[in-house]
């Protein structure tokens, strides 16, 4: 088992982490908790599926995190006419070699922005199936790696669903978390017409970081330490979503496993090297409500998925504090 972080490799990571969420929160205003949940999903290496009305920030939101990190970043406008080869890439015969050549598409990147990735053909969606779970693609038989980190900042639209395709429960699998963006406040809508009266706050974003440095932090968040009590409070509220009757289809363990890295990201970008009952329910949300299918009465009674999330962490018990003490004795 590898050792906690040190106190040096944390600062690191909380300093970065500090100039990445300033920096996103200049052109995303009034949201703290949407880009603190963001970085918390890029740092456990997941996938982020963004979904809200039209012109509420989501594809401004994936172009921050993007431009705030030194790596490179696809995008890929998802249309109903879009096919596989688009995404993965294709072999081109060159006849002055009598070979084929492969030429890499978009999501040959560390950051690749999928807007509006419900008006693609399910054909298409699935082909970001393998890229997101297993970091390669294959086209025409030979598997190509992707590059580390790879991350996947997807956004739909819930209204409008002339000409779309709703993601299936295999897909939405694959994402992390999913995030809605919501209006902003009076304050925060006023603040957003200052800065962009004249000027695009995306023009002004530098590289706080770069994909090397990014991976480091990946690599460094999944050494902390999370107790057993913790893993055991996961697996709780993952199981009472597969008994809760308001549901028909409850959370797997990929969501479980997904968990528990995002609840590491959060510990680590608060300066920990443990995690807290505090980390697991703020992202139980995010991370389980996309995955669950609610029952018929829930549905008729307007009950999200989000609400029996909401409730199962309610009446989940916490689970007993263990002392740190014993934890750095046992993982030296």
């Amino acid at each position: 088992m590898q050792p906690l972080p040190s106190p040096h490799e944390l600062d690191g990571l909380v300093e970065t982490a500090a100039r990445l969420r300033a920096g996103i929160e200049s052109v995303v205003t009034g949201r703290p908790d949407l880009v603190r949940v963001s970085l918390a999903v890029l740092l456990a290496e997941g996938h982020l599926l963004l979904e809200d009305v039209p012109g509420v920030g989501k594809t401004t939101l994936a172009k921050a995190i993007a431009r705030s990190i030194d790596a490179q970043v696809g995008r890929i406008q998802f249309t109903p006419d879009l096919l596989p080869s688009d995404l993965t890439g294709v072999n081109i015969f060159r006849a002055q070699t009598h070979e084929f050549e492969f030429r890499p598409g978009p999501v040959f990147a560390h950051v690749v922005i999928g807007d509006e990735i419900n008006r693609a053909s399910p054909k298409t969606q699935s082909a970001l199936l393998e890229c997101m779970q297993e970091a390669q693609a294959t086209v025409d038989g030979r598997t190509y790696p992707l590059p580390r980190p790879f991350l996947v900042v997807a956004t739909q639209n819930p209204v409008e669903m002339e000409g779309t395709y709703p993601l299936p429960e295999a897909q939405r699998d694959r994402f992390m978390a999913r995030l809605t963006v919501g209006y902003p406040s009076v304050e925060s809508e006023l603040e957003m017409l200052d800065q962009q009266e004249d000027t695009d706050p995306l023009a002004r974003m530098r590289p706080v970081t770069d994909a090397a440095q990014v991976q480091g932090y990946i690599d460094l968040a999944r050494r902390l330490y999370a107790a057993p009590s913790i893993k055991r409070y996961i697996v709780a509220l993952v199981t009472a979503s597969r008994e809760d009757t308001g549901l028909r289809l409850g959370a797997s363990p990929r969501a479980a496993i997904q968990l528990l890295r995002a609840s590491k990201s959060l510990a680590a970008m608060s300066g920990r090297d443990h995690v807290l009952p505090d980390d697991v329910q703020e992202l139980a949300g995010p991370v389980l409500a996309h995955r669950l299918l609610p029952s018929t009465e829930s549905r008729l009674s307007g009950r999200t998925t989000q609400d029996v999330v909401t409730d199962i962490v309610a009446r989940t018990p916490l689970p007993a504090p263990e002392p740190l003490a014993r934890a750095r004795r046992v993982l030296g």
